[in-house]
């Protein structure tokens, strides 16, 4: 009879700290949960998507080259272009050998994107892209033509130098900076950009 009663002394806060310690990881994993379940962007854009290509890991890796991004555009010595069609005109830009790059890519191989943009510092045209990309970014200078990815869901073309941590997406090619600033033009500009060059001269009418 004794050695029963000392078993249940035992047992009893045994069995007390047991259920504090299972409290405690209930209200620990909720905690977690609640963080978690809040991407940590802006309210604003909380209901866009990460493009993630099948070719990155979960990490954004990059997995291919640029070589291997151009399964359905067009290509220029085996590698996948992208076009952006802006007041009539179209600009052919080289794209980017990272993760963000061949995630836009994946983008416009569902179909088209068209961006307001206005200009900003006097050095550039920016305009929300609609999606979150990975970002690489790195210190910058950039140069006329430059295609850069900002905060992840930004996408701005340079027409002038400026210096900050970006993410580059690409480079207009053939074209001088007093070309470039001549097709991008004053104020508001919209742009589509696309995979598909065959299509130059009914985008660049619109």
């Amino acid at each position: 009879m004794t050695k029963c009663m000392a078993l249940c002394a035992i047992g009893k806060p045994v069995i007390f700290l047991c259920l504090l310690l299972a409290a405690a990881m209930l209200l620990t994993d909720c905690a977690f949960g609640s963080e978690n379940a809040t991407r940590p962007w802006d309210e604003a854009n909380a209901s866009v998507d990460v493009i993630l290509p099948e070719a990155f890991s979960e990490d954004g890796d990059h997995k291919a080259s640029a070589a291997d991004r151009g399964e359905n555009g067009n290509t220029e010595g085996g590698v996948a272009m992208i076009y952006a069609y802006v007041n009539h005109r179209v600009l052919t830009i080289l794209p980017a050998d990272n993760s963000s790059a061949a995630a836009l890519i994946e983008l416009l191989k569902a179909g088209d994107v068209t961006i307001e943009m206005h200009d900003y510092g006097s050095f550039e045209k920016v305009g929300p892209l609609g999606a979150y990309l990975p970002q690489n970014d790195g210190p910058i200078t950039t140069e006329p033509g430059d295609v850069i990815l900002y905060q992840g869901n930004q996408i701005t073309i340079y027409y002038d130098v400026n210096s900050w941590s970006f993410t580059r997406l690409g480079k207009v090619q053939g074209l001088t900076q007093a070309e470039l600033k001549d097709i991008l033009g004053d104020g508001n500009a919209t742009v589509t950009f696309s995979l598909l060059a065959e299509q130059q001269e009914t985008k660049s009418n619109r």
